[in-house]
């Protein structure tokens, strides 16, 4: 091992190393400064002139290995030879006790344990607190023999538990005495706490005692570790009797929660209760003087506790569905604590405390709700069957559900919304009534008002299913209740109470659906409940709009909402068209044309709109509302061409409007398109040509004179609608035919209007005659393909994809780039 060389030696050498560094330092700049010079002057490099100095660079200065800390080798050999010593008075006393007599017996352990606890003070006044400290260690294990063998000596047929208790007792105060007479040492201390948990436990388990015995065991040992944990000497005395306070004080308090949990009437509730109540003071008493980290989880543990306190024994005597409700008031009574001088940390955790409760109270209300809006779905499946058996109950689906267990769910729900509300309305008050306890972030009042709106609308949801409320009162308060929820959302957003507005906005549209589904039940109430909500939509999106229209800008939220608020009034008068057609007996696709005319009203609605928020999403749900109609018409083909026309026409009335001619304009062409082809085959027509040449050559002439007129429009504007026209039903009509003509005739047609396209460089032309000609050619060369394929071995198809995708995996960039090149050429087309 290599030592550090004296201070003076080491100096020494430290000031040669950095003088040597110095020189060279100085070396180096002078050679960067003619470096520097050389590469500023032009010509011929000179050699750099000789050092004004002779530069010598010492050789390197090794210093020697750091030493080894000498105190934790020290340590390390220390705790090996106690463990030894340990190891051999365990082996002594368990293997080679019975081969010594009694005098023997005594006097080995008797001089061992004495020899030990007497040499660390001789070895703390030299300064030894290591080897003290190992030679303690073995001492306490001495000790812990030492009772073993005075069992085994004076009474060896008696129980063990009760002497272990007594023999725990007195090592845990020998201890104590021992570590506070030598104070250098610091593991008696820590032995003796550790020492003190076991006592009660073993004297209740000696005495066969039941559970609330054992409660009050750990809760009177948490007591003594709570006082410990306080007034304690020594940093690990009081670490070590914290941990044992938790450990001993929850298992306490949860057996003590256990029985009061268990009990059948108040009586038996009220000695778990008083064991609660006291893990509570013992908790507090702590909280005050602890740090605030351990006061805010002793506040929380001692507002838990006697919230179960309480709650338990009032609770034992209250069905079994209105135990929840009990907790909940007597969480909400917790908050008193709040004005109590305990401190900010634990009346922080008082007020966690009653936060959790409520909080847990909601989460069993919760399923009851849960049910209530799933349910309608069921209704699916009945549309107009009537209204279905068991009143609300039977409308969710959930007749046999416990509901005099969940009957409590809506008062639990409506009570927090309810405090929820007051907070939020009256903030200010509730900040200076809690004092500095409460110090909420500058989001906390959002938060709250955010809530409370969703369990009051969760709660009243539940309630007719509750009650067992008929189905048409079931109906009437789900109604009701959108109606009040969009009132909340738009009173928010109009004093700019974003996130109230936010989540009643979304409540509310969550039970204009669930009353939706209830209403496909009957026919008279899906009418008036679609009306009504289509009467209510409407009126959220006026008021909102009023509002805009009083000087204050919108903002998102308000924007999102009203869009949303359009969109589904469009929604409910598709869904009464539909009923309406339905009601009159109609078929599907009789009744698609009723249908359009939604879509019909929100073009004229767009127009007169014009730029307003609102005028592209309602103009897009009408869209949307075309699809049903189409897809009611689809079984029959007059109809359906009918519907597509009439969409053509809407959406060539959009097109009117500048703004939206780039798309209603190319939607209307192809509806167009589309209903003629359709119109076509419904006639049995065999040979569109007749119909579309016509239309075609007039359409190419007028984009001919359209781009005589206009060189800079587009090939797709003046003949891709033509073109269209006749290639794509001759194209089908081609895929039909068996015969050669046809598709030689449409082949040779789109191979011209291909070349032409790629002379004139026209897009529309290039890209619509390519694909017909590439389609017409799969469809000729595909019987021939499948037999070449039917002919060879099955192997071959595998390997040919396997060379083609080596070869394109070869020729990736090239082929990239290929692609790239036929993307600019066709984009620079017109």
């Amino acid at each position: 091992m290599e030592h550090l060389p004296p201070p003076a030696e080491e100096l020494a050498l430290l000031d040669r190393e950095l003088a040597g560094l110095d020189l060279r330092r100085s070396q180096l700049l002078h050679r960067r400064a003619w470096l520097l010079n050389a590469l500023r002057t032009p010509g011929p490099v000179t050699a750099p002139p000789p050092p004004a100095f002779p530069v010598r660079t010492p050789a390197p200065v090794r210093l020697p290995a750091p030493a080894v800390r000498t105190g934790g080798a020290q340590n390390v050999l220390l705790t090996l030879g106690g463990l030894l010593l340990t190891v051999a008075a365990i082996a002594f006393t368990l293997v080679s006790w019975g081969q010594m007599g009694i005098g023997g017996r005594t006097a080995v352990l008797a001089t061992l344990t004495l020899a030990a606890l007497a040499a660390p003070a001789a070895l703390l006044r030299r300064g030894l607190s290591s080897t003290a400290e190992s030679l303690a260690a073995l001492a306490s294990v001495l000790m812990v023999l030492d009772a073993f063998a005075l069992h085994e000596l004076a009474a060896p047929g008696t129980g063990g538990l009760g002497f272990a208790a007594t023999a725990a007792a007195v090592l845990s105060v020998l201890w104590a005495a021992y570590g506070l007479l030598l104070g250098g040492l610091r593991l008696p201390l820590p032995a003796s706490v550790l020492g003190a948990q076991l006592p009660l436990l073993l004297w209740a388990c000696a005495e066969r005692a039941d559970a609330l015995v054992f409660s009050a065991a750990l809760l009177a040992t948490a007591a003594l570790d709570c006082a410990i944990a306080v007034w304690g000497k020594g940093v690990a005395v009081r670490v070590t009797a914290c941990a044992a306070l938790c450990a001993t004080g929850g298992a306490g308090l949860l057996i003590a929660l256990a029985k009061a949990l268990a009990a059948d009437a108040p009586s038996g509730a009220l000695l778990p209760g008083a064991l609660l109540l006291a893990g509570a003071a013992i908790a507090l008493s702590g909280a005050r003087r602890a740090p605030v980290a351990a006061a805010v989880a002793g506040g929380l543990v001692a507002g838990l506790a006697a919230v179960a306190a309480v709650a338990s024994v009032v609770a034992a005597g209250v069905p079994g569905g209105w135990v929840v409700p009990v907790y909940l008031l007597c969480g909400g009574a917790l908050l008193a604590g709040v004005r109590a001088p305990l401190g900010r940390p634990a009346g922080q955790g008082v007020m966690w405390a009653s936060g959790a409760v409520t909080a847990g109270s909601v989460l069993f209300s919760l399923p009851p709700v849960a049910v209530s809006l799933v349910g309608p779905v069921s209704q699916l499946g009945r549309v107009w069957a009537g209204a279905p058996l068991g009143g609300a109950r039977g409308a969710v689906g959930a007749v046999g559900l416990p509901w005099t267990e969940m009957g409590a769910a809506p008062v639990v729900l409506l009570l927090v919304a309810g405090a929820l509300a007051a907070a939020y309305r009256w903030w200010e008050a509730v900040r200076r009534w809690a004092g500095p306890v409460l110090s909420p972030g500058p989001s906390a009042r959002g938060a709250v008002g955010a809530v409370a709106p969703v369990l009051g609308w969760a709660g009243i949801a539940v309630l007719p299913s509750a009650l067992d409320a008929s189905y048409a009162m079931t109906v009437a308060v789900q109604l009701v209740l959108v109606a009040g929820v969009f009132a909340v959302a738009v009173g928010g957003l109009r004093r700019g109470a974003t996130s109230v507005a936010a989540t009643a906005s979304v409540c509310g549209a969550t039970g204009a659906v669930d009353v939706a589904l209830l209403s496909l039940a009957s026919e008279p109430a899906t009418y008036a409940v679609f009306g009504a909500l289509l009467t209510l939509c409407a009126a959220a999106a006026i008021a909102l709009d009023a509002s805009a229209a009083g000087g204050r800008r919108p903002g998102r939220v308000a924007s999102a909402v009203q869009a949303v608020a359009a969109c589904a009034a469009v929604g409910c008068a598709v869904v009464l068209t539909v009923a309406g057609g339905a009601s009159l007996g109609l078929a599907a696709h009789r009744a698609a044309p009723l249908v359009l005319v939604v879509p019909a009203l929100t073009v004229l609605l767009g127009a007169r709109l014009k730029a307003h928020t609102v005028a592209l999403p309602v103009e897009l749900a009408g869209g949307a509302a075309a699809v049903p109609a189409v897809g009611m018409a689809v079984g029959d083909l007059p109809s359906l061409a009918l519907v597509l026309s009439l969409c053509a026409v809407q959406a060539a009335g959009a097109a009117l409007r500048p703004e939206r001619r780039p798309v209603a304009g190319y939607l209307a062409t192809a509806l167009f398109l589309a209903a003629a082809w359709v119109r076509l085959s419904a006639s049995g027509v065999s040979s569109p040509e007749a119909y579309t040449l016509p239309v075609t050559v007039a359409a190419l002439v007028i984009g001919g004179l359209r781009r005589r007129r206009d060189p800079a429009a587009s090939s797709w504007t003046a003949y891709g609608a033509g073109l269209a026209a006749t290639l794509v039903p001759s194209l089908v009509a081609a895929w039909a035919d068996p015969h050669w003509l046809r598709p030689l005739l449409l082949g040779a047609a789109a191979l011209v209007i291909t070349l032409a396209g790629a002379r004139w460089r026209l897009q529309a032309l290039l890209v619509l005659g390519g694909a017909a000609l590439a389609l017409d050619a799969v469809h000729e060369l595909a019987p021939y393909v499948v037999q070449v394929v039917g002919a060879l071995p099955r192997w071959v198809a595998p390997a040919l994809a396997g060379v083609v995708l080596l070869a394109v995996g070869a020729t990736y960039e090239k082929r990239l780039r290929d692609a790239r090149r036929l993307r600019s050429v066709l984009g620079r087309m017109r």
